[in-house]
Protein backbone atom coordinates (compact mmCIF):
# COMPACT_ATOMS: atom_id res chain seq x y z
CA UNK A 1 0.00 0.00 0.00
CA UNK A 2 1.87 3.17 -0.85
CA UNK A 3 1.63 5.36 1.60
CA UNK A 4 1.03 9.40 1.20
CA UNK A 5 0.62 10.41 4.90
CA UNK A 6 2.97 13.38 5.92
CA UNK A 7 5.53 11.76 8.14
CA UNK A 8 6.51 14.04 11.30
CA UNK A 9 9.97 12.92 12.92
CA UNK A 10 10.27 13.42 16.39
CA UNK A 11 13.64 12.99 18.21
CA UNK A 12 16.88 12.00 17.18
CA UNK A 13 18.48 9.22 14.66
CA UNK A 14 18.35 5.99 16.28
CA UNK A 15 21.59 3.87 14.43
CA UNK A 16 19.93 0.77 12.79
CA UNK A 17 21.62 -2.23 15.21
CA UNK A 18 20.18 -5.09 15.99
CA UNK A 19 22.73 -5.65 19.12
CA UNK A 20 21.42 -2.58 20.73
CA UNK A 21 19.23 -4.68 23.42
CA UNK A 22 20.86 -2.88 26.39
CA UNK A 23 19.46 -1.31 29.35
CA UNK A 24 17.47 1.68 28.60
CA UNK A 25 19.22 5.25 29.45
CA UNK A 26 17.29 8.29 28.75
CA UNK A 27 18.53 10.85 26.24
CA UNK A 28 20.28 13.66 28.06
CA UNK A 29 17.44 16.31 26.38
CA UNK A 30 15.10 13.57 27.91
CA UNK A 31 16.71 13.88 31.00
CA UNK A 32 16.72 17.43 31.12
CA UNK A 33 13.13 18.00 30.36
CA UNK A 34 12.29 15.68 33.09
CA UNK A 35 14.56 17.32 35.75
CA UNK A 36 12.86 20.45 34.89
CA UNK A 37 9.22 19.07 35.01
CA UNK A 38 9.99 17.75 38.06
CA UNK A 39 11.32 20.81 39.97
CA UNK A 40 8.34 22.63 38.76
CA UNK A 41 5.91 19.96 40.25
CA UNK A 42 7.58 20.05 43.07
CA UNK A 43 7.46 23.88 43.60
CA UNK A 44 3.80 23.59 42.71
CA UNK A 45 3.46 21.26 45.02
CA UNK A 46 5.13 23.06 48.26
CA UNK A 47 2.57 25.58 47.41
CA UNK A 48 -0.91 23.06 47.51
CA UNK A 49 0.76 22.52 51.26
CA UNK A 50 1.29 26.35 51.70
CA UNK A 51 -2.38 26.89 50.66
CA UNK A 52 -3.07 23.92 52.98
CA UNK A 53 -1.72 25.67 55.87
CA UNK A 54 -3.01 28.78 55.36
CA UNK A 55 -6.51 27.22 55.22
CA UNK A 56 -5.89 25.36 58.54
CA UNK A 57 -5.02 28.26 60.62
CA UNK A 58 -8.24 30.02 59.28
CA UNK A 59 -10.01 27.24 61.67
CA UNK A 60 -8.61 28.54 64.86
CA UNK A 61 -9.97 31.93 64.35
CA UNK A 62 -13.62 32.57 65.19
CA UNK A 63 -15.99 32.78 63.75
CA UNK A 64 -14.61 30.63 60.71
CA UNK A 65 -14.21 32.63 56.95
CA UNK A 66 -15.64 29.49 55.01
CA UNK A 67 -15.05 31.51 52.32
CA UNK A 68 -11.55 32.03 52.02
CA UNK A 69 -11.13 28.22 53.13
CA UNK A 70 -12.90 27.17 49.71
CA UNK A 71 -11.41 29.19 47.58
CA UNK A 72 -7.94 27.73 49.35
CA UNK A 73 -9.14 24.18 49.09
CA UNK A 74 -9.84 25.26 45.20
CA UNK A 75 -6.25 26.44 44.90
CA UNK A 76 -4.40 23.42 46.87
CA UNK A 77 -6.49 21.23 44.24
CA UNK A 78 -5.23 23.14 41.33
CA UNK A 79 -2.04 22.93 42.41
CA UNK A 80 -2.11 19.29 43.22
CA UNK A 81 -3.59 18.65 39.73
CA UNK A 82 -0.79 20.35 37.83
CA UNK A 83 2.09 19.15 39.77
CA UNK A 84 0.47 15.25 39.08
CA UNK A 85 0.29 15.98 35.57
CA UNK A 86 3.90 17.31 35.40
CA UNK A 87 5.26 14.38 37.36
CA UNK A 88 3.90 11.75 35.45
CA UNK A 89 5.07 13.43 32.08
CA UNK A 90 8.84 13.58 33.72
CA UNK A 91 8.57 9.89 34.82
CA UNK A 92 7.78 9.02 30.85
CA UNK A 93 10.76 10.69 29.84
CA UNK A 94 12.92 9.39 32.97
CA UNK A 95 11.32 6.50 34.22
CA UNK A 96 12.32 4.32 37.38
CA UNK A 97 13.84 1.18 37.97
CA UNK A 98 11.80 -1.68 38.94
CA UNK A 99 14.86 -3.42 41.04
CA UNK A 100 14.09 -1.49 43.93
CA UNK A 101 10.33 -1.77 44.46
CA UNK A 102 9.97 1.04 47.17
CA UNK A 103 11.79 3.97 45.11
CA UNK A 104 9.91 2.50 42.55
CA UNK A 105 6.72 3.19 43.96
CA UNK A 106 7.37 6.26 45.34
CA UNK A 107 8.40 7.91 41.87
CA UNK A 108 5.50 5.94 40.22
CA UNK A 109 3.34 7.45 42.43
CA UNK A 110 4.19 10.28 44.48
CA UNK A 111 1.11 12.60 42.99
CA UNK A 112 -0.84 10.02 45.17
CA UNK A 113 1.13 10.84 47.98
CA UNK A 114 1.20 14.09 48.01
CA UNK A 115 -2.46 14.45 47.66
CA UNK A 116 -3.39 12.48 50.90
CA UNK A 117 -0.22 15.13 52.41
CA UNK A 118 -2.26 18.49 50.72
CA UNK A 119 -5.43 17.27 51.75
CA UNK A 120 -6.08 14.84 54.75
CA UNK A 121 -4.33 17.07 57.22
CA UNK A 122 -6.94 19.75 56.68
CA UNK A 123 -9.49 17.10 56.66
CA UNK A 124 -8.58 16.18 60.17
CA UNK A 125 -8.08 19.88 61.45
CA UNK A 126 -11.76 20.79 59.77
CA UNK A 127 -13.56 17.82 61.89
CA UNK A 128 -11.99 18.41 64.99
CA UNK A 129 -12.43 21.90 64.70
CA UNK A 130 -14.22 23.50 68.00
CA UNK A 131 -15.11 26.69 65.96
CA UNK A 132 -16.76 24.79 63.16
CA UNK A 133 -20.50 23.69 64.35
CA UNK A 134 -21.77 20.27 62.93
CA UNK A 135 -23.16 21.54 59.77
CA UNK A 136 -20.08 23.22 58.82
CA UNK A 137 -18.05 20.95 59.47
CA UNK A 138 -20.05 18.64 56.79
CA UNK A 139 -19.48 21.43 54.00
CA UNK A 140 -15.81 21.93 54.54
CA UNK A 141 -15.25 18.14 55.18
CA UNK A 142 -17.08 17.31 52.11
CA UNK A 143 -15.78 19.59 49.88
CA UNK A 144 -12.11 18.87 51.29
CA UNK A 145 -12.59 14.95 51.15
CA UNK A 146 -14.00 15.21 47.12
CA UNK A 147 -10.74 17.18 46.69
CA UNK A 148 -8.76 14.69 48.18
CA UNK A 149 -10.27 11.98 45.92
CA UNK A 150 -9.69 14.03 42.73
CA UNK A 151 -6.12 14.72 43.67
CA UNK A 152 -5.28 11.52 44.29
CA UNK A 153 -7.03 9.94 41.44
CA UNK A 154 -5.01 12.60 38.92
CA UNK A 155 -2.16 11.18 41.46
CA UNK A 156 -1.94 7.67 40.77
CA UNK A 157 -0.20 6.23 37.56
CA UNK A 158 -2.53 3.43 36.55
CA UNK A 159 0.69 2.42 34.51
CA UNK A 160 4.03 3.49 35.25
CA UNK A 161 6.70 3.49 33.05
CA UNK A 162 10.26 1.65 33.57
CA UNK A 163 13.61 1.08 32.80
CA UNK A 164 13.02 -2.99 32.45
CA UNK A 165 10.08 -1.74 30.55
CA UNK A 166 11.32 0.63 27.84
CA UNK A 167 14.34 -1.89 27.25
CA UNK A 168 11.71 -4.68 26.92
CA UNK A 169 9.79 -3.02 24.45
CA UNK A 170 12.63 -1.36 22.72
CA UNK A 171 14.32 -4.67 22.35
CA UNK A 172 11.55 -6.26 21.10
CA UNK A 173 11.16 -4.17 18.44
CA UNK A 174 15.13 -3.99 17.14
CA UNK A 175 14.34 -7.62 17.53
CA UNK A 176 11.70 -7.52 14.76
CA UNK A 177 12.77 -4.79 12.28
CA UNK A 178 16.66 -3.88 13.38
CA UNK A 179 16.10 -0.86 14.50
CA UNK A 180 14.23 1.27 16.95
CA UNK A 181 12.08 3.14 15.16
CA UNK A 182 8.07 3.03 15.24
CA UNK A 183 4.88 5.26 14.04
CA UNK A 184 1.95 6.38 15.53
CA UNK A 185 -0.66 9.11 15.34
CA UNK A 186 -2.12 11.78 17.28
CA UNK A 187 -5.67 9.52 18.36
CA UNK A 188 -3.26 5.89 18.24
CA UNK A 189 -3.37 4.09 21.18
CA UNK A 190 -0.47 1.35 19.39
CA UNK A 191 2.89 2.26 18.21
CA UNK A 192 3.83 0.10 14.86
CA UNK A 193 6.68 -0.85 12.66
CA UNK A 194 5.58 0.02 9.39
CA UNK A 195 4.07 3.23 8.64
CA UNK A 196 2.12 1.75 5.66
CA UNK A 197 0.21 -0.68 8.12
CA UNK A 198 -3.49 -0.86 7.32
CA UNK A 199 -4.28 -0.19 11.01
CA UNK A 200 -2.38 3.08 11.09
CA UNK A 201 -2.79 4.65 7.29
CA UNK A 202 -5.94 5.46 6.79
CA UNK A 203 -8.33 7.69 5.39
CA UNK A 204 -9.00 9.86 8.48
CA UNK A 205 -5.34 10.30 9.06
CA UNK A 206 -3.50 13.06 8.17
CA UNK A 207 -0.33 12.77 9.91
CA UNK A 208 1.75 9.78 11.01
CA UNK A 209 5.02 10.62 12.93
CA UNK A 210 8.13 8.95 13.37
CA UNK A 211 10.54 8.11 16.55
CA UNK A 212 11.95 5.50 18.86
CA UNK A 213 9.43 3.59 21.39
CA UNK A 214 10.65 6.00 24.32
CA UNK A 215 9.45 8.84 22.24
CA UNK A 216 6.12 7.08 21.00
CA UNK A 217 5.75 6.83 25.66
CA UNK A 218 6.78 9.93 25.68
CA UNK A 219 4.75 12.58 23.56
CA UNK A 220 1.50 10.02 23.34
CA UNK A 221 2.20 7.51 26.44
CA UNK A 222 1.18 4.37 24.16
CA UNK A 223 2.57 1.72 25.23
CA UNK A 224 1.41 -1.22 23.25
CA UNK A 225 2.69 -2.76 19.79
CA UNK A 226 0.45 -2.89 16.81
CA UNK A 227 -0.20 -6.95 16.63
CA UNK A 228 -0.58 -6.62 13.00
CA UNK A 229 2.63 -5.34 12.07
CA UNK A 230 4.51 -7.57 14.74
CA UNK A 231 2.76 -10.73 12.81
CA UNK A 232 3.80 -9.38 9.78
CA UNK A 233 7.44 -8.29 10.82
CA UNK A 234 7.55 -12.62 12.30
CA UNK A 235 6.58 -13.56 9.24
CA UNK A 236 9.13 -11.85 7.09
CA UNK A 237 11.90 -12.35 8.93
CA UNK A 238 10.85 -16.55 8.79
CA UNK A 239 11.18 -15.85 4.68
CA UNK A 240 14.44 -14.10 5.40
CA UNK A 241 15.90 -16.72 7.52
CA UNK A 242 14.25 -19.42 5.21
CA UNK A 243 15.84 -18.20 2.27
CA UNK A 244 19.56 -17.65 4.05
CA UNK A 245 18.81 -21.39 5.39
CA UNK A 246 18.90 -22.32 1.74
CA UNK A 247 21.10 -20.50 0.38
CA UNK A 248 23.78 -21.81 3.08
CA UNK A 249 22.71 -25.67 1.85
CA UNK A 250 22.87 -25.28 -1.82
CA UNK A 251 26.58 -23.51 -0.92
CA UNK A 252 27.82 -26.76 1.43
CA UNK A 253 25.72 -29.11 -1.41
Amino acid sequence: MENKKKITKVGKETSPSKADSRTFVPTAESKGKATRLRVIAVILWVFAIVAQIAAISLLFKAPVNMTWIIILIVIDLALAITGSILWKKSNRLDPASEKNKFMFFMQSQLGLVVAVIAFLPLIIFILTSKNLDTKQKGILGGIAGVALLIAGITGVDFNPPSVEEYTEQTARVEELTGQNMVYWTKSGTKYHLYQDCHAINRDVTTEIFQGTVANARELKNITELCKFCENRASKENEIINADQANTKEELVE
